[in-house]
């Protein structure tokens, strides 16, 4: 009898995310893992979803902004004259980490250069879309003393 996904089972999973229009944002092939109950990086409805499913399913599970990333907050886009913004953030996608007065960070990604003026959004990629994560499942199976001891089999991806 096949491992069912429940508390503290070692799951291991590969997925794609798709937009509303079908089109994928973001693939991973490499199966990434977590300790069911334990991770408090995988979204609540992704978790809730995965309960009960065996190696070899494959399922889909749609994210709308509020469950998983987010409104696109306008105030996270700033634009500013090429000319000052140092060369190695001149390209689209390139990572400018800001802090605030409190010493808060924040990564900030170039999404924009066009007449002169460069574009970066504090934004996750994904704020204010809806997404469906399609997961299959890979390995389902008793976490061991040492996995639940720490948690997490590893980082995962679902967050």
């Amino acid at each position: 009898m096949k491992d069912q996904i429940q508390q503290d089972k070692f799951v291991a999973l590969t997925y794609t995310i798709t937009d509303e229009n079908n089109e994928i944002l973001e693939r991973i092939e490499m199966p990434i893992d977590y300790i069911h109950g334990r991770d408090s990086q995988v979204i609540d409805k992704i978790e809730n979803a995965l309960e009960g499913c065996h190696a070899g399913d494959e399922i889909s599970v749609e994210i709308s902004p509020e469950e998983g990333f987010g409104e696109h907050q306008q105030e996270l886009t700033f634009t500013d004259d090429i000319d000052n913004v140092p060369p190695e953030f001149r390209q689209i996608g390139a990572e400018v980490e800001f802090q605030n007065d409190k010493g808060e960070t924040k990564i900030f990604r170039v999404t924009s250069i066009e007449d002169g003026k460069l574009t970066v959004d504090g934004n996750h990629p994904f704020a204010g879309k809806t997404i469906t994560y399609n997961i299959t499942i890979a390995t389902v199976r008793d976490a061991t003393a040492e996995e639940l001891a720490d948690g997490a089999a590893r980082s995962p991806s679902l967050h």
